[in-house]
């Protein structure tokens, strides 16, 4: 199932659900006919010129920041230059990875940052339901009917932009799940606690957003100031300094009434008891082996009905109610530059949470580990950059793809190709359980403990008295 149809599904389900966030009226502000996403967004100029300009300066426009990457100095770094085993890197395949940016026309590198008609208002303000990208035009809606996925017959209407337009207001939970859940090329794939169940989850599933819970929106949590949202993913940063998030923002204090538990929490992380599985409702994605694509063969699915292969990107596994991996952390993560060495014959790993037991500000953390096989340079030994989107996924050559994705993002390559496998670390914040469904000391202190204290710096569960 392509992304523009899970999209379709989404909206359509969302609809469903119930009435989005209220509109402000801006019928005798606003006046069409607009013939792009861009025409709107001169439209909104002329009130919210200093918001565009606020909003330029943030992530979610440059997909990059100056950050210190541990042992590697400050660098520029983030989406942009990022590379991954999911989508692996955006350079050569900007029409398509920018279909989630909040702009209109980043279809390669001459993408013009500076101009602020470039801003897409409507992916983050639209009220209605029917504001959706287009998911190969580098981050334009459809301004006319079109057959999509090709040769399907299906329709992808365009959009209405005036109505859209005239009813714009605040974020909720369905505008921000339009690109987060569907982060990695589909719903459900990447994050593992970020899927569209929870775009109106019940309270079993996430006790903040429920309908039938707290009700929280992702800006009750995540406030922006000036356009900058607070909150970091690990995917595409390195340090924790700056403007991340942290359950104790909220929960400050002693939350407890046990004074035991209330200790824990200076070196346990609140989302190690609170989320004990993630995934629970709709599986994720934690194997991708790309060295399989191209193949024309059938695709079988799962226990949980999801394909586990594709001929445009090789072999999957997924998993349901997922355990986390409990590490240490202190805020910080090493992670893998483009054009360095790797030994290929070991696990790269793309990130890395940094700290450990006697890190005074480390705290065991849950994990989700993505796990995959993907291209590498075997002559420089450097992951590689492939050109999928028109390229690969057009000529099905791999030496092409990669020799052409490459020199998109400025890096050698030496006409040798291999494989090898790559890891990525995902801190888990998402799908938090009522307290009476919250790990018990059991859960991690006995025979049967989800932990492995060996791992952690013990030598044995720390519970256990010699005798």
């Amino acid at each position: 199932m392509t992304l523009g149809i899970l999209r379709f599904i989404f909206a359509t389900v969302l609809l469903a659900a119930g009435p989005l966030f209220a509109a402000t009226d801006h019928s005798d502000k606003v006046q069409g006919p607009f013939k792009t996403g861009s025409d709107v967004t001169k439209a909104c100029l002329q009130c919210h010129e200093s918001q565009a300009k606020d909003f330029m300066k943030t992530v979610h426009w440059t997909w990059s920041a100056k950050q210190e990457v541990p042992g590697k100095g400050s660098l520029d770094y983030g989406k942009k230059n990022a590379l991954n085993n999911f989508c692996i890197a955006l350079p050569s395949n900007e029409p398509r990875c920018t279909s989630c940016h909040a702009g209109y026309g980043w279809k390669d590198a001459s993408f013009d940052f500076t101009k602020a008609e470039n801003v897409d208002c409507l992916v983050c303000h639209d009220t209605t339901g029917t504001y959706r990208k287009f998911p190969t035009a580098a981050g334009h809606p459809a301004y006319e009917d079109v057959e999509f996925p090709p040769k399907s017959g299906k329709t992808w209407k365009a959009v209405d932009l005036e109505k859209v337009a005239k009813s714009v207001g605040r974020t909720s939970r369905n505008t921000c799940g339009a690109c987060h859940f569907f982060g990695g090329g589909g719903d459900h794939v990447k994050h593992g606690d970020l899927d569209s169940g929870m775009a109106a989850p019940k309270r079993t599933l996430d006790v903040h957003m429920a309908v039938d819970g707290a009700n929280m929106t992702c800006s009750d949590c995540h406030k922006a100031e000036k356009h900058v949202i607070p909150g970091k993913a690990l995917s595409v940063s390195a340090t924790g300094g700056g403007i991340t998030l942290d359950c104790a923002d909220c929960h400050a204090g002693t939350p407890h009434g046990n004074k035991i538990i209330n200790r824990h929490a200076e070196k346990v992380a609140c989302q190690t008891c609170h989320i004990p599985t993630f995934a629970r409702t709709l599986p994720t994605k934690v194997w991708w082996d790309w060295s399989t694509a191209g193949q024309d063969k059938e695709a079988p699915k799962d226990q949980y009905g999801q394909k586990t292969y594709d001929k445009m990107k090789g072999d999957f596994k997924w998993a349901k109610d997922v355990q986390p991996t409990y590490m240490w952390f202190n805020g910080s993560t090493d992670r893998y530059l483009g054009g360095e060495k790797i030994d290929p014959s070991k696990v790269t790993h793309l990130n890395y949470p940094l700290g450990d037991r006697k890190d005074p500000n480390a705290r065991l953390t849950p994990f989700k580990i993505m796990r995959g096989k993907q291209p590498y340079d075997a002559g420089n030994d450097t992951i590689a950059v492939p050109h999928l989107f028109g390229g690969y996924w057009k000529h099905w050559d791999w030496n092409k793809a990669v020799t052409d994705g490459m020199a998109a993002a400025g890096l050698p390559y030496s006409g040798k190709l291999g494989w090898t496998e790559t890891d990525m670390y995902w801190k888990v914040n998402h799908m938090v359980v009522p307290k009476e469904k919250a790990l018990k000391c059991t859960d991690c202190h006995g025979k049967d403990s989800r932990l492995d204290w060996n791992a952690l710096g013990y030598d044995r569960d720390p519970m256990k008295v010699k005798r």
